[in-house]
């Protein structure tokens, strides 16, 4: 089967990372891939070689909207393939706007938030709808939101989880789920962007105390993104600069969830929340807000907290640094078993592959 996939960008995001492990996943079984992303650099691309990687050079400007369709429906008359995957926004609405003048056996278009945008956004989401086969969505509060946001009429999305690529999130230190060392470390994971409210984790923080059990508190951050320097500025102003680390963009998170004690999220909307399923992959002690599709990823196996609530969030992390280490253990082997049974790759991919033969919805 040749499979073609279209993404906005392949910067940093859980996104464009699940979107390249479906790439090397479908090539891994056989399947002709090709992944084309529409404007910006690639930063994260497929593990594998065979999978080509094409950007179409949109930029800002309307005039290379069309420049990028012509460019998309050319991959169309070369590659010819069996099924369209497009992923994201900008990438959703500019292939179904294609499908009206070049032919595409079938068309999937999924989304990977509770919302991507305003009402401009949603309209035209819901005017293209009958341009698709098929919607998905990362979770069924993402989808639920698609339809009471009018961006999907109700019945025409369904969901297909995010899924993990258990060969690389795997606990590699089982005595680390026990805390060990001079510090308590905290992990969170993700873009220096308004919709990880990295301010509600940094004055949670500052409401713990600087040792527990005689241990530091130290919180290291991975991501990169426009917000850094007024979070740098936020960690000065509550005086927690010294135990607060930006470690940028980083390649080596499953080493780095593997050397937390503690992994928390912050957002104030997620639609899937992968690197939740990441760190529960890796059998780590999670905290999170309770937004979009958390709850489902979490399964119970973790500490839920409302969202934009710094003192819910400092009161949960306690909860989880105070859990007895047969505790720890405990719920660190259920998120494995968790992730294993219903969000592992393999799982998902075998998902797709039969929507993708059989027209399966």
């Amino acid at each position: 089967m040749r499979v073609l996939l279209v993404i906005t960008g392949l910067g940093v995001g859980g996104a464009e990372r699940q979107v390249c492990d479906l790439a090397d996943g479908l090539n891994s079984l056989g399947h002709e891939v090709r992944l084309l992303y529409l404007t910006g650099t690639a930063v994260v691309w497929p593990a594998s070689s065979e999978v080509a990687v094409e950007g179409l050079g949109m930029g800002k400007n309307p005039l290379s909207f069309w420049g990028a369709i012509r460019a998309f429906k050319r991959h169309i008359e070369s590659f010819r393939p069996d099924v369209v995957h497009s992923h994201m926004y900008h990438a959703n609405i500019l292939v179904r706007l294609a499908r009206l003048t070049c032919s595409m056996p079938r068309l999937i278009s999924t989304a990977h938030n509770t919302s991507e945008g305003g009402r401009l956004r949603s309209f035209l989401y819901r005017v293209t709808d009958s341009l698709a086969d098929l919607s998905t969505n990362v979770s069924d509060e993402a989808v639920e939101a698609f339809v009471e946001n009018g961006a999907v009429p109700k019945g025409r999305m369904i969901v297909v989880y995010n899924g993990i690529d258990l060969s690389r999130f795997h606990c590699v230190a089982p005595e680390r789920q026990v805390p060990a060392g001079d510090e308590f470390v905290l992990l969170a994971v993700g873009r220096l962007h308004p919709q990880k409210d990295y301010p509600n984790l940094l004055r949670a923080f500052s409401m713990l105390p600087r040792t527990y059990e005689g241990r530091g508190l130290r919180l290291d951050i991975v991501g990169e993104g426009a917000e850094r320097n007024r979070l740098e500025a936020l960690a000065r102003e509550l005086g927690i600069e010294s135990r607060v680390h930006f470690l940028g963009v980083r390649s080596d998170v499953p080493d780095l969830l593997n050397q937390a004690d503690l992994f928390v999220l912050s957002s104030a909307w997620e639609g899937f929340g992968l690197v939740v399923a990441e760190a529960m992959a890796c059998e780590r002690r999670v905290v999170a807000t309770d937004c979009g599709g958390v709850s489902e990823v979490l399964g119970g196996n973790g500490v839920l907290v409302p969202p934009s609530d710094h003192k819910a969030l400092a009161d949960g992390i306690l909860k989880a640094l105070a859990m007895p280490p047969d505790e720890t253990v405990r719920m660190g082997c259920a998120a494995r078993a968790h992730i294993e049974s219903t969000f592992s790759l393999d799982v998902i991919l075998s998902r797709w592959t039969e929507i993708y033969s059989s027209g399966a919805n």
